[in-house]
C-alpha cells in the first residue's frame, strides 16, 4: 500500500509539473469538450484548461485514500483492498490519459477524440466489473442499494451479477468504436440498463430472503 500511495502522489505531481511546463504554449481559450462526432463544442480559459484535471486528480486521491479509513465497515474493504487500490490507480491513469489527449489537441495534433477516450473507458468498465465481483459489503464501494446494504447475502448475489454486467458493458464500449456516430449509446445504454436491473434485482432478492426467513419461522 505504501508503494501504491507513492505512485498516486507521483502521478498527481507529474500532472501539475506538466501543466506548469506547457502552460505558456496553450491557447488562451482551450478546447475542453467534444461532441459525439469528435468536434469541439466547448472551451475554457487556459488556467482551468491546464490545471483543472491536476486539481481534480488531487482531490480524488485524497478521497480514495480516506474511504478505507472512514467507512464503518472498513474491515470489509481490507478484504478486497488489492482490487480497490488497482481501481484507484486505473481511475487516475484514465484522468491522466484524457488530460494528455486534451493537451495534445490544444497543441495542434488532430485525432478522433471520442474513439481515443472510448479505448480507455472499455477497460475501466471491465475492471469495475472485477472490483464489483470482489467487493464486500461497505458504505462507499459497489452497488449500494437499501437492500444490498441490509443483507450480506443480497449484496453478494447482486455483486456477482453486477460484475458480469459491467464486464459486458466494457466489451460493448469497444464494439461501439466500430459505430462512431452511435458510440455514446454503447456507453450509456448498457450502464443504464445494468443499473436499473441491479436495483430491481437487489429488491427482489431481499424480498425473497425475507419470505424464506418468515417461512422458516412458521
Amino acid at each position: 500500500m505504501k508503494n501504491q500511495k507513492t505512485i498516486l502522489w507521483l502521478i498527481v505531481a507529474i500532472l501539475f509539473l506538466l501543466g506548469a511546463i506547457l502552460y505558456p504554449s496553450m491557447p488562451e481559450q482551450m478546447a475542453s469538450h467534444w461532441n459525439i462526432d469528435g468536434e469541439v463544442d466547448g472551451y475554457m480559459s487556459k488556467l482551468w484548461g491546464v490545471f483543472l484535471t491536476p486539481f481534480a486528480s488531487l482531490g480524488l486521491v485524497i478521497i480514495f485514500l480516506l474511504i478505507p479509513k472512514i467507512d464503518p465497515l472498513k474491515a470489509n474493504i481490507e478484504k478486497f483492498r488489492k482490487y480497490y487500490d488497482e481501481f484507484v490507480l486505473l481511475i487516475l491513469l484514465f484522468l491522466s490519459y484524457v488530460y494528455l489527449l486534451t493537451i495534445f489537441w490544444n497543441l495542434g495534433y488532430r485525432f478522433n477524440m471520442t474513439t481515443m477516450i472510448f479505448l480507455m473507458i472499455a477497460p475501466l468498465f471491465y475492471y469495475s466489473g472485477i472490483l464489483i465481483e470482489n467487493a464486500k459489503r461497505n458504505w462507499f464501494i459497489g452497488i449500494r442499494t437499501p437492500w444490498t446494504l441490509s443483507s450480506e447475502k443480497v449484496w453478494n448475489k447482486t455483486h456477482q451479477i453486477g460484475g458480469k454486467l459491467f464486464k459486458l458493458s466494457g466489451a460493448l464500449v469497444l464494439l461501439g468504436i466500430l459505430f462512431e456516430r452511435y458510440a455514446l449509446f454503447f456507453v450509456i445504454v448498457p450502464i443504464l440498463l445494468s443499473s436499473v436491473y441491479l436495483f430491481v434485482y437487489s429488491y427482489y432478492e431481499y424480498q425473497k430472503e425475507n419470505k424464506d426467513d418468515n417461512r422458516n419461522l412458521q
